[in-house]
């Protein structure tokens, strides 16, 4: 393999680690409030690029436009989904709002079914995004060198709102200790909406910018993504965000690289994900930056 085509493949690996990385980071924020993983996390995904496509194929709305309504649309939508599907069972055992996870999953890609449609769909890519961009002998498209920087000014903005504000820091608090926190005279209730809403968020731009770098739609197309992101929340340590960054791009370079190093074991990728999982639940059950938890009964 030479040197340039070495690049061109982590170029990309880069890119699709930086979109595991941002559905990833909603998982690891919804359970380090909640201890509860948002299986409907996927679809909300799905939910994003499809507004984003109506909003430019019917409104005729510029690309970017499309993709700020979309992800303003689907942040509200994860604050509702949260108020109906999970906070009547805040209370209840795990396995009640597990269960109201699972269904709502299932809900709304049943739903996307009916109001989109079964047939895939063709996604117009934006000119300034398909543009073939040359390095030398290396050529790449605009798409893959803009996701990751997209990726990392939201990922400093989360940071920020994380660590320097009241909000961050009394999500850190409903974090640590609910009780405690509402005992503290917390908002606990908004805390938790906020942190849906910032997980939608990422997720729609996610799919935002998956849709544009694989142009096609279909109301499946959450399942297989959402189940890797999960994996790459919990190979870097679910609840903790720098984890599922980690464990993002760790799983982004990994598929990419047996693509390209073993091309005869491509049709297998998906499976090296489940693997790469197991081992390390095998050998360091918390994640690669996961602390261990007393479980709250």
């Amino acid at each position: 393999m030479t040197l340039s085509l070495l690049f061109q493949h982590i170029v990309n690996a880069l890119s699709l680690g930086s979109l595991y990385a941002l559905i990833a980071i909603g998982y690891t924020m919804v359970y380090g409030i909640l201890r509860l993983i948002n299986f409907a996390h996927g679809d909300v995904f799905m939910l994003g690029a499809y507004v984003a496509f109506y909003g430019i194929t019917l409104v005729s709305l510029p690309w970017w436009a499309a993709l700020l309504v979309s992800i303003a649309f689907t942040a509200l939508f994860g604050i509702g989904l949260e108020r109906v599907a999970y906070k009547p069972l805040r209370d209840s055992p795990r396995i009640s709002i597990m269960i109201s996870a699972i269904g709502a999953s299932f809900l709304l890609e049943s739903l996307a079914v009916l109001i989109f449609g079964g047939r895939p769909k063709g996604v117009p890519v934006p000119d300034v995004l398909s543009k073939v961009i040359h390095f030398g002998s290396v050529s790449m498209i605009t798409i893959s060198l803009i996701i990751p920087l997209f990726t990392f000014a939201l990922l400093g903005v989360l940071v920020w709102i994380v660590n320097k504000t009241k909000t961050g820091m009394a999500m850190r608090a409903v974090s640590t200790d609910i009780e405690a926190a509402r005992l503290m005279a917390v908002d606990v209730n908004k805390v938790v909406s906020f942190t849906f809403g910032i997980g939608s968020l990422l997720a729609a731009f996610g799919g935002i910018m998956w849709s544009f770098k694989y142009p096609q739609l279909n109301p499946l197309m959450g399942m297989m993504p959402g189940l890797k992101c999960f994996i790459a929340a919990v190979i870097g340590g679910i609840g903790s965000i720098g984890g599922a960054v980690m464990g993002g791009f760790l799983l982004g370079i990994i598929e990419i690289m047996i693509v390209a190093f073993l091309p005869t074991l491509s049709g297998y990728r998906d499976a090296f994900a489940f693997i790469l999982l197991i081992v390390v639940l095998l050998v360091k059950p918390t994640g690669l930056l996961g602390k261990r938890q007393a479980e709250k009964v």
